[in-house]
């Protein structure tokens, strides 16, 4: 480790995730001496990234694995839906319009794709996915960061960030147990959210926050951002807003990942504990309305629903990574999930008769709504009627959180007297200036890749 304080560095860029990788690699193509810290061991580098799937892409007509065209427009009002508006325009078209060129640099640095995906996810031509996942891409990023001459330091944990006058000099580091200084001339940003303090989430969340799962990372706890930010850095976005989904109630308290998501409830009914329905379960497709459903769970009693279909479903959605629970009847059902069985039939049965006749088709809004229910399910209303039936338990599962750092659109950070002068900052830990509230798909690896690579252009542009 003495050689790491023994070095001035170019660019150091915090955190080994999607971000920080694509930074480090702009960077050091230019010839610039660049250092990675990863707070995390080896083994679990990567932070939320390892648990992707996929990149959400604009193009103007069918792109690598992408069928078809998804334009600026589309995207966008895609975005608009899911944020309610709560955007930076500017910065968001900038990356929608930057994605369609990061694909073929993704290519041409070791990331490849799976062919084209069909079925319940409708993503064939807005997202392309990770052949093997997030962890590859993670893998394919350090291999080419290493053949760059990037230096890696592992289960790095910042301290503080030494800033005089506006300018970054250096930062304080606690490796292997001890700290040292380590000193540069740029610094990249990408160490990530706060989900994984729990103390803070319940400080703007209040007590509940504790029920909720980390489904993201343990290691992404805010230690730089709040530094950053008590150093008079801008702030943007709510700490209350983040990308919390609806996942297995059964699912580890921290790092879960992707794999504990549920994807049955567009063809469900979901109820809290009370047997009670609280929101239209058919709204959107999936990949545009999964992510409000953790907060929506949040809001209930306990932090906890439920998801209950009929065997005529259980084969329209991803299958589960935990087997449901299942019973002949439905106060059998509730009997396994902890429901009271009278309010449980109540409610469903109020459903069925609320369902209208109409065409079933899982992959695309079919219109299918029921009538005279409150809340209405405006798609994939069907009776649950047909035994066995199935029930999921839900938690909210927060994958980060949007509070950052104010960037401008060379993902420089702002702060009390303008800019930082050789401060950049790209990932989640500036999501929040593009996502106000809401997710779409696979729009995190967009922001990521985006303003990574602008970040290590910035940086290295400013040494040079």
């Amino acid at each position: 480790m003495t050689q790491l304080d023994k070095t001035r560095w170019d660019v150091i860029v915090v955190g080994g995730g999607n971000a920080g990788l694509c930074a480090a690699i702009e960077a050091a193509e230019t010839g610039a001496r660049v250092l990675i810290l990863e707070s995390a061991p080896k083994p679990y580098r990567g932070g939320n990234s390892r648990h992707t799937r996929n990149f959400r892409c604009m193009h103007r007509g069918p792109l690598s694995v992408l069928t078809g065209s998804y334009e600026e427009d589309e995207y966008f009002d895609d975005l608009i839906r899911v944020t309610k508006g709560k955007t930076d325009e500017h910065l968001a078209r900038m990356t929608i319009r930057t994605s369609e060129e990061c694909l073929p640099w993704m290519e041409a640095h070791g990331v490849a794709f799976q062919k084209s995906l069909s079925g319940t996810l409708s993503l064939s031509r807005t997202n392309a996915f990770f052949l093997g996942g997030g962890k590859a891409l993670v893998n394919a990023y350090y291999n080419t960061a290493q053949d760059l001459g990037v230096t890696v330091a592992y289960e790095a944990e910042v301290k503080h960030v030494v800033v005089e006058e506006g300018r970054f000099q250096g930062l304080d580091v606690l490796i292997g147990g001890s700290e040292t200084r380590i000193e540069g001339r740029a610094l990249v940003l990408a160490s990530g959210g706060f989900q994984a303090d729990l103390d803070w989430l319940a400080d703007a969340w209040g007590p509940a926050a504790r029920n909720f799962l980390i489904r993201g990372t343990p290691y992404n706890r805010g230690v730089v951002l709040r530094d950053m930010l008590d150093q008079g850095a801008d702030s943007v976005g709510d700490p209350t807003q983040c990308h919390a989904v609806a996942i297995d109630g059964r699912a580890a308290k921290f790092d879960g990942g992707i794999v504990t998501r549920l994807d049955c409830v567009p063809f469900s009914v979901v109820v809290n504990k009370d047997g009670e329905r609280f929101y239209d379960e058919g709204e959107d497709v999936w990949p545009k309305r999964y992510a409000i459903w953790g907060r929506l769970v949040a809001a209930q009693p306990d932090q906890v629903a439920y998801s209950i279909i009929d065997s005529k479903s259980i084969n329209n959605f991803m299958p589960s990574v935990f087997p449901p629970e299942t019973a002949d009847t439905l106060d059998g059902l509730a009997q396994k999930l902890g429901l009271p069985g009278t309010k449980l039939r109540e409610t469903v049965t109020a459903f069925n008769e609320a369902c209208q006749n109409g065409t079933f088709m899982p992959t695309e809004l079919d219109g299918l709504s029921t009538n005279g229910l409150t809340p209405e399910k405006t798609n994939w209303a069907r009776p649950i009627d047909t035994p066995p039936y199935y029930g999921y338990s839900l938690r909210p599962g927060v994958t980060f959180t949007y509070l950052g750092l104010k960037v401008d659109d060379t993902a420089r950070v702002s702060g009390p007297t303008g800019r930082f002068a050789n401060i950049w900052a790209a990932g989640e830990i500036m999501a929040g200036s593009i996502l106000g509230e809401g997710y779409l798909a696979g729009f995190g690896m967009t922001i990521g890749t985006v303003f990574g690579r602008i970040a290590g252009q910035e940086a290295a542009k400013h040494v040079a």
